[in-house]
């Protein structure tokens, strides 16, 4: 599908997902740094805070989700959950695929969508092996978690980090090996996993197995 009326279309998506534009930022963020994710699915309760606070703080419409929260089993009485977004990948395959150029990553390893070069094709949908990315239904454009780059570049934490009741989520400098993500991963070890690490994306959100 190729979005009809680009200016007025684009319009309706920064009103509708909190009047952001990803273009905006496009050189922002120290090249030493790689933001990322830890989730500790040990502490992951499932309470939907995060997904609640990331629809709310980009004002999200229905039927757009940038974050999930799965089950994904039970053991001795307990359910185990597994919270999905964007991965912020080092090696993105939605960048690769994109026709337009739409999709891009900053230095610090933010992946964004420039909606002024969207043309809402979904390719990159098709091509992101975690199914973090969607076409918005009201502007036609690929929409997906930003991992809050406008709160980051403020010094603040992604919405999700800071709803998470149990601090489940440990967000920092992957590269900075005194931030607590770093920290917190190397202390994992073996626990330490990415989803799909057979694509070879090099995902900044990682996991610590149950």
């Amino acid at each position: 599908m190729v979005v009809v009326g680009v200016a007025t279309a684009l319009g309706v998506a920064q009103a509708r997902l909190g009047g952001l534009k990803p273009a905006e930022g496009a050189e922002t963020g120290g090249e030493h740094k790689r933001w990322g994710m830890v989730i500790d699915l040990t502490k992951c309760i499932g309470c939907h805070s995060c997904v609640k606070a990331c629809k709310e703080t980009h004002n999200l419409p229905d039927g757009v989700a940038w974050n999930h929260v799965y089950k994904v089993g039970e053991k001795d009485g307990r359910v185990y959950w597994l919270p999905t977004l964007c991965m912020h990948c080092e090696n993105p395959p939605c960048l690769t695929a994109c026709p337009t150029g739409a999709t891009y990553k900053r230095e610090d390893g933010i992946v964004l969508v420039d909606w002024s070069k969207c043309v809402g094709c979904g390719v990159c949908t098709w091509a992101c092996p975690y199914g973090a990315r969607q076409i918005d239904p009201i502007s036609g454009f690929a929409t997906k978690c930003t991992l809050c780059y406008d709160r980051v570049d403020k010094g603040l934490e992604p919405a999700c980090v800071e709803a998470c009741p149990v601090h489940a989520r440990i967000f920092g400098d992957l590269n900075d090996p005194e931030s607590e993500v770093s920290k917190v991963s190397k202390a994992a070890g073996e626990k330490l996993f990415v989803l799909h690490p057979e694509m070879g994306t090099d995902p900044s959100v990682r996991y610590i197995k149950p």
